[in-house]
């Protein structure tokens, strides 16, 4: 089967030696209402990447390009986008007209599908969210900046680590994409974040659901894609620095990068720093143990030419980050194993700074990529590989700070590839193949997991069609395999085998059919119905152990059945000058859901299978579970106060097991009610130096939790809260250009609450002996300076 694929992936790349006839695509924009030119309009072709601004008479061209289907995107701040699929055969005058918007514009072109679309036309209910949505925000990492996205929370384990939820589901149930390709860290711990930087990222796309067929087995509750900045314009050399300082947790970051296109060669080099000391809250204080430090480089290298495009991107993600494990003494202070193995209260002076303590991680995430995109005769292709190696080290003795009790070495190779047919009668229709081979080797002192090897191979074919201009109809369907070989370990002086080999074959079929209607050209309806498959992880397989950072001994069940998920999905958009609306309700119902069961001792206690280290063990089992909620969000911006935002949201997942008595009858991990509000007040010009100039003031309110995973003691209610924050930026004008600086200044959580988030992993850290709180508590009070430096 591997020799198969490698002869379809040599085949099609001699395909892209075809030749053919180099057509031009220029074009005047204007305004719409004054019929004056417009300079400075981007102007995107958004499979080949590439864009080119409007010059001071308002013309654009593009040269050099091959016959085809184009998908245009014309998009200037303060003008509504205009999107545009055209078949180009000879040179092509295209001109534009713009209207004037009141409206915050997100993206309208998704990548995270079977092929660029625009956003209203997908049946998949999809969110964006771009650069300025993130630096408006306080976030202390990359998925902490997804906080207010309606329908998207996190697992946090302190302040650096953020695992996604998309309605309720997560762990290896999200797929995360960089820049197209999966992201494979081992996804499927409690504490293992995401390894991508921050500082990298430009655009978000959320899929919502199992209705992206491209990447396979996991997908089941939908896909982050993060996506690198564009290269600049032809011609054009940017320079890009970033600097933040946030107050709660002494938060220093800074990147640099330098982006330039020049004939088509593009390039973009980034180094990125941040480091915190521990972060604190009213009722804990200073949090021992909980800060980190992070460093990051990439290099993208890149070639632009009338046959497409081939990017290379080299990137090294670098992160020591401390684990609070939250033991206190009798008179409420934190406790540390200190280089004598003796255990003491924590010090003022050891709550300050920027140490690294015990227990801690350092995770090193290399991965070199290739996005590549070809022009041919009757039809494109889409080719993307990737090598990716994530190194996880786990130390936990201060006495012997260099043991490496854990070392989870993770080998990747993934491929996807994508044959889109040129239109035909209407239809798009695309087929491909993908997978990644996989292995893990364990080469610390503890074992938890065993090694294994992983192959994972899937077929799909996509197609849609838009009839009338208003009903759009996409279907697809995915056949996938994964074969997993997981090895036998003994430990060194015992007799019993810890982990018995075994071999896997998962098979799975996932599909999708949904249409997209436009009763009128403000409004969209859109009913998508998806099936979805995921293979049980080596953990949930054969875990045997506890894991540095937990609160848990996990027990694997080799018996496991994949994860079958069927969703339906309705959604309702209206997008007017002075009023945005979106429903978007869902039910998924998923068959063998897998999740960790507390296990009780002979004693009717908590079982504790190694005394050296206590901790309650769980184990692994099956049910079927039905999820099912929605998001509501709406923004009205009143006419004539153009400037005036009153944005609104709410968020409601409920998940329940079927034939269970109420202690078993809740899913675990599902995070509470949420509700949103903002007032924001955005102006495009203030005087001769101030440009798009922002205040605003949120509420947050997440209602109490009262559907729990109640048995056993596995988790307990949480009460509700409210949440404040406020931000204020603009783009400041210097040396002639009008975004020279551009600063953000945000306050999180004003009233310094005290809180426990139901998702936060901390809330089972042992009890404050002195106040009876059980836990951690939530970031308090946080001030985030944020200025960005444009060249």
């Amino acid at each position: 089967m591997r020799k198969g694929i490698t002869f379809v992936i040599f085949l099609f790349i001699i395909c892209v030696q075809l030749i053919h006839a180099q057509i031009t695509v220029s074009g005047y924009i204007s305004d719409l209402e004054t019929k004056e030119a417009i300079p400075g309009v981007m102007v995107t072709l958004a499979d080949l990447k590439s864009g080119t601004l409007s010059d001071d008479t308002g013309n654009y061209q593009f040269t050099d390009l091959k016959p085809g289907n184009y998908l245009f995107e014309v998009s200037s701040f303060g003008y509504k986008p205009i999107v545009l699929s055209v078949s180009i055969e000879k040179d092509t005058v295209l001109d534009f007209s713009l209207s004037i918007s009141a409206k915050e514009i997100s993206e309208v072109i998704v990548t995270g599908v079977s092929r660029s679309t625009e956003l209203k036309m997908s049946p998949i209910v999809i969110t964006t969210i771009d650069k300025n949505k993130m630096n408006e925000n306080a976030s202390t990492n990359l998925i902490d900046a997804l906080k207010n996205v309606p329908g998207v929370s996190q697992i946090t384990t302190g302040a650096s680590i953020s695992k996604p939820i998309i309605r309720g589901l997560g762990y290896n149930r999200v797929i995360s994409l960089n820049n197209g390709i999966r992201q494979e860290g081992q996804q499927w711990g409690d504490e293992h974040g995401i390894e991508i930087d921050e500082y990298s990222i430009d655009r978000i796309e959320i899929v919502k659901g199992p209705g992206s067929l491209m990447y396979g087995s996991d997908g089941i509750a939908g896909v982050l894609n993060f996506i690198s900045p564009k290269a600049p314009p032809l011609g054009e050399v940017k320079t890009n620095v970033v600097t933040n300082y946030q107050s709660n947790n002494n938060l220093i970051g800074y990147s640099l990068s330098n982006a330039g296109n020049k004939n088509g060669f593009q390039w973009m080099g980034r180094f990125s720093n941040k480091f915190a000391g521990d972060y604190q809250n009213k009722y804990d204080g200073k949090v021992s143990n909980s800060g980190f430090r992070e460093f990051d480089g990439s290099l993208f290298l890149g070639i632009n030419k009338r046959w497409g495009h081939s990017h290379v991107t080299i990137s090294s993600y670098n992160n020591t980050l401390n684990l609070p494990e939250g033991e206190r003494d009798s008179l409420g202070h934190f406790t540390f194993e200190n280089s004598a193995g003796e255990e003491v209260s924590a010090t003022k002076n050891d709550l300050k700074g920027y140490h690294i303590g015990f227990p801690h991680q350092t995770i090193n995430h290399f991965r070199v990529s290739s996005n590549n995109y070809f022009l041919l005769k009757k039809g494109t292709l889409n080719l993307d590989v990737a090598f990716q190696n994530n190194r996880r080290k786990e130390y936990g003795s201060a006495v012997n700070p260099d043991a490496i009790d854990l070392f989870f070495d993770l080998y990747t190779a993934n491929y996807n590839i994508r044959y889109n047919l040129r239109e035909m009668k209407g239809w798009e229709t695309s087929i491909g193949i993908g997978g990644m081979e996989q292995s893990n080797r364990n080469k610390g002192l503890e074992v938890l997991i065993p090694e294994y090897d992983l192959f994972d191979v899937g077929v799909f074919v996509s197609t849609q069609k838009t009839f009338f201009k208003k009903l759009t109809f996409a279907a697809g369907l995915r056949l996938d395999n994964r074969i997993i070989n997981s090895h036998s370990y003994t430990e060194v002086g015992e007799a019993k085998t810890k982990f018995e080999s075994f071999t896997k074959d998962f098979y799975g079929i996932s599909g999708s059919v949904g249409l997209s209607y436009q009763p009128t050209k403000h409004s969209t309806i859109k009913f998508n119905v998806s099936r979805g498959f995921r293979a049980p992880n080596l953990a949930e397989l054969a875990a045997n152990g506890r894991h540095e950072g937990t609160f848990r001994y996990e027990i694997g069940n080799p018996n496991l059945k994949p994860e079958i998920s069927h969703q339906i999905d309705l959604a309702y958009f209206l997008d007017r000058d002075h009023i945005s609306f979106e429903l978007t309700p869902f039910v998924n119902f998923i068959g063998n859901y897998v999740y960790a069961q507390k296990l009780q001792g002979i004693n009717g206690g908590d079982s504790i299978p190694d005394p050296t280290e206590p901790a309650s063990a769980y184990a692994f089992t099956q049910g079927n579970a039905v999820l099912w909620g929605g998001e509501i969000y709406f923004d009205i911006h009143p006419h004539p106060l153009d400037w005036l935002h009153l944005a609104n949201s709410f968020s409601y997942v409920q998940a329940t097991q079927s034939k269970q008595p109420d202690s078993l009858k809740y899913l675990p991990f599902i995070p509470a009610p949420k509700y949103r509000g903002e007032i924001k007040a955005e102006f495009k010009k203030v005087g001769k130096a101030l440009s798009n100039v922002y205040v605003k003031f949120a509420v947050d309110y997440y209602f109490k939790q009262n559907h729990y995973f109640s048995a056993y003691n596995t988790e307990t209610a949480t009460p509700a809260y409210t949440l404040l924050s406020a931000g204020i930026g603009a783009d400041i004008k210097a040396f002639k250009r009008k975004d020279f600086f551009s600063l953000y200044v945000s306050m999180e959580n004003i009233a310094n609450t005290a809180y426990q988030s139901h998702l936060n992993r901390l809330k089972y850290a042992p009890e404050n002996l002195l106040t009876g709180r059980q836990g951690i508590y939530n970031m308090g009070r946080n001030l985030s300076v944020k200025l960005i430096l444009n060249i």
